[in-house]
C-alpha cells in the first residue's frame, strides 16, 4: 500500500514539475514574442514619424523648387506607397517576405527623398529658410530613430530566436506553432542617416 502511494506521489511531482516547465517556457515564449512585436511596432512609428514630415517639407521646398516638380512629385508618390495598408505589418504574420517588401518600399522612400534634399542646393534661399532648416534637423533626428529602432528590433528578434531554437525549449515551442522571426537587414550603408549637406 505504501508503495503505490509512493508511487502516485511520484507522479503527481512529475506532472506538477512537467507543468510548471511547460507553463514557464510557454510564458516566457509569449514574453519574449511580444517584446518582438512592440519593438516592431516602434520601428513603424519611427518610418511613420518620418512619412509625417514629408508633406511639410514638400510644402516649404515647392515654394522654391517650381522646376523640380518631378523630384516632388516622386517623393509624393513614394510616400503614398509607403503608407498603403498592405505595407503595414501585423507582427504576429511578420515573415522575411512581407518584411523585405516593407524594407524595399521604405528604402525607394528614402531614395527619393534624399533626391529632394540634394535639389535643394540649387536654392540658397530654401537652404536659409527657417522652417526647411528645422525640417531638416527633424528629418535627421527621425533617420537616426529609425536606425536605433531597427537595432532594437534585430536585438529583441536575436533574442527570441535564440531562445525558441534552444532544447528543449524548441520542442515546446513548434507545438505551440512559435515561428522563428525575420531580422530587418538594411542595405549596404542603411544603418547609417543619410549626410545631407547644405
Amino acid at each position: 500500500m505504501k508503495k503505490s502511494w509512493i508511487i502516485i506521489g511520484v507522479i503527481i511531482l512529475l506532472v506538477v514539475v512537467l507543468f510548471s516547465w511547460t507553463k514557464g517556457t510557454y510564458n516566457g515564449l509569449v514574453k519574449a514574442e511580444e517584446k518582438v512585436n512592440k519593438s516592431w511596432a516602434d520601428v513603424e512609428g519611427a518610418y511613420q514619424r518620418r512619412t509625417d514630415l514629408i508633406p511639410n517639407l514638400v510644402s516649404t521646398v515647392k515654394g522654391y523648387a517650381k522646376f523640380e516638380q518631378e523630384t516632388l512629385i516622386k517623393v509624393i508618390e513614394q510616400r503614398a506607397a509607403a503608407t498603403k495598408p498592405t505595407i503595414n505589418i501585423d507582427p504576429a504574420k511578420l515573415d522575411a517576405n512581407t518584411l523585405a517588401q516593407f524594407q524595399k518600399t521604405q528604402d525607394e522612400l528614402g531614395s527619393a527623398l534624399g533626391r529632394l534634399l540634394v535639389t535643394v542646393e540649387k536654392y540658397p534661399d530654401l537652404k536659409a529658410n527657417q522652417n526647411f532648416l528645422q525640417l531638416q534637423a527633424q528629418l535627421e533626428g527621425t533617420e537616426n530613430r529609425i536606425n536605433v529602432e531597427r537595432r532594437n528590433f534585430n536585438g529583441l528578434v536575436n533574442e527570441f530566436n535564440s531562445t525558441l531554437r534552444s532544447f528543449p525549449t524548441n520542442i515546446l515551442g513548434g507545438m505551440f506553432g512559435f515561428e522563428k522571426k525575420p531580422y530587418f537587414e538594411a542595405q549596404a550603408g542603411a544603418e547609417n542617416a543619410p549626410k545631407v549637406e547644405f
